[in-house]
């Protein structure tokens, strides 16, 4: 699906019950369900993966290529592939992506704004949004 390449590995958490006071960088990938009061950025060129789950907290900026937010948000995010923002997702700050899925009910504050894909070379490859439809 929107042609995802093989999504990174989830090598550390930040579980529920922590706090981090601090940017902080990773690689390949990373899940928070606590606390986080600084910027979380993916390191290298080789694909990240970044979760924040239902619950978690992040006050400060987020980078990373594939991020999945379920959680809330205080700051501005850039997803240099795909941002999914699930149904509980609350970011207040400006959101920038390649590709989008939002669910219904997901909010944000701030301004949406689309980033050419690395490879754009055609109408073809420009940013896409998608709303995700309602399970039944």
């Amino acid at each position: 699906m929107f042609g995802k390449k093989d999504q990174a590995a989830i090598k550390t958490l930040i579980a529920h019950g922590t706090r981090i006071d601090g940017d902080m960088k990773f690689e390949e990938g990373l899940r928070v369900d606590g606390e986080v009061y600084g910027a979380i950025q993916a390191n290298g060129e080789a694909g990240s993966l970044l979760v924040i789950s239902e619950g978690a907290v992040v006050e400060g900026g987020l980078k990373a290529d594939h991020v999945i937010i379920n959680g809330t948000v205080k700051g501005s995010v850039e997803a240099r592939e795909l941002l999914e923002l699930q149904p509980k997702a609350r970011i207040e700050g400006d959101v920038q992506y390649v590709t989008l899925e939002m669910h219904q009910g997901a909010t944000i504050f701030g301004q949406l704004r689309p980033m050419a894909a690395a490879s754009a070379s055609s109408d073809e490859d420009k940013a896409i949004i998608r709303l995700a439809a309602k399970s039944a």
